[in-house]
Order: structure tokens, then C-alpha cells, then sequence
């Protein structure tokens, strides 16, 4: 958590208050986040536009500098430096290697970095998810940290760290179930692997 320093006392940052101002006011509560510097965020369970605003007012209220992958080609002009303030990380996606590289690459350039994905790829029933998520976390040797959205709770929450293992099918079984264990905002539009596990 970020804090400015004013006359001997700490003072927080005005988006921040403002964020946990609008948490407040929604019913709704956010973190606490691991104390790890370095990771892949894996978001959900997603069937909501809802859930990427209730990321970012979470981001601006725990003040954590995550980055989002966005395609190089909006980063030209003025949208660019906006995009960078944001905390998005350009991705060129016909470049030879891709994103797994792309992004593997990054992390081995730095030595903090926290990147955020929706591994479900779509709000609606998406029959698979993608694990391009799974494999930047194996590849660059860092956590899967599991972020997610509870509508019935109202808790936007980070309760489980991943170490991808050497059984890949394990590890996405353990996620499915931590997924499953929140409440979506609307359970209908559920991915395949979570609906499998959704027992509510």
C-alpha cells in the first residue's frame, strides 16, 4: 500500500481514498493482497462487465500496481501515456514467440511486476479457458495469485497462492474449485470447467 508522507504523518493517496470510499458505499470490501512482488493475478469467476470495474476501483483501493496486457497499437499518441498510468503493458500479438514469451520476457527484466488476466477469456459460458496465464506463471518461475469476485459475500479477494506444479491438470483442477467457490454475478454464464464445480 502506497502513502504519502505530509507534516510527519502518513497520508493516503486521494484515488485511494476516493476507491475505498466507492467500495464502502457499494456493501463492498477488497483484499488484503499477498505480500509477493511478483506474479500472474488470475481473475474471476468472470460473467460480468461488473467484475473488471469492481478490479480496477480494488486495484485503486489496495494501491497495487498491477499491469493488464493490451495490444501495442493503442499505445500510439496520448492514449499511450494514459494506457502506461493505467498500469497496461503493451503486447504485440503477431509477434514471433507471442505472449507467453512477450510476457515471460517482462518478467525476467524486472523485479516486480503483477500482471492481471481473466483466464476464462469471456463473460459467457466460455467452453475453455486460456492458459496462456498458466504457462507465462511456469515459464518466468512465479505464483498464480487467484483474485476473485464474490457477489454474494460482496468481497473482491486474493484467499489462495498457486506454484505451478509439475501436473498442470492438478493445479487447473484446484483453480476450477477455487473459482467455483464464489458467487458470479450471474452463475448462468458460468465456464464450462467452473460450472463443474459450482455447487450452489
Amino acid at each position: 500500500m502506497t502513502e504519502h508522507m505530509e507534516g510527519g504523518k502518513h497520508r493516503t493517496p486521494l484515488s485511494q481514498r476516493i476507491a475505498q470510499a466507492l467500495l464502502r458505499l457499494a456493501g463492498w470490501r477488497a483484499g488484503p493482497f499477498p505480500d509477493i512482488q511478483r506474479a500472474v493475478i488470475a481473475g474471476g469467476p468472470h460473467t460480468s462487465n461488473w467484475d473488471g470495474v469492481l478490479a480496477l476501483v480494488s486495484r485503486s483501493a489496495l494501491q497495487q500496481d498491477v499491469n493488464v496486457m493490451i495490444k501495442h497499437s493503442l499505445f500510439k499518441g496520448p492514449l499511450g501515456w494514459l494506457l502506461h498510468r493505467l498500469g497496461a503493458m503493451p503486447i504485440e500479438r503477431g509477434k514471433a514467440g507471442g505472449m507467453v514469451e512477450q510476457t515471460v520476457a517482462q518478467f525476467r527484466q524486472r523485479d516486480k511486476l503483477l500482471i492481471a488476466v481473466t483466464p476464462e477469456g469471456t463473460r459467457s459460458n466460455a467452453e475453455q479457458w486460456k492458459l496462456g496465464f498458466y504457462r507465462i506463471a511456469k515459464q518466468a518461475n512465479v505464483p498464480i495469485i487467484l483474485a476473485l469476485a464474490d457477489y454474494q459475500a460482496k468481497t473482491f479477494s486474493f484467499p489462495v497462492v498457486i506454484y505451478p506444479s509439475d501436473d498442470m491438470e492438478a493445479d487447473l483442477q484446484q483453480i476450477y474449485a477455487h473459482f467455483a467457490s464464489a458467487t458470479p454475478k450471474h452463475p448462468g454464464k458460468l465456464s464450462v470447467p467452473v460450472r463443474e464445480h459450482y455447487r450452489k
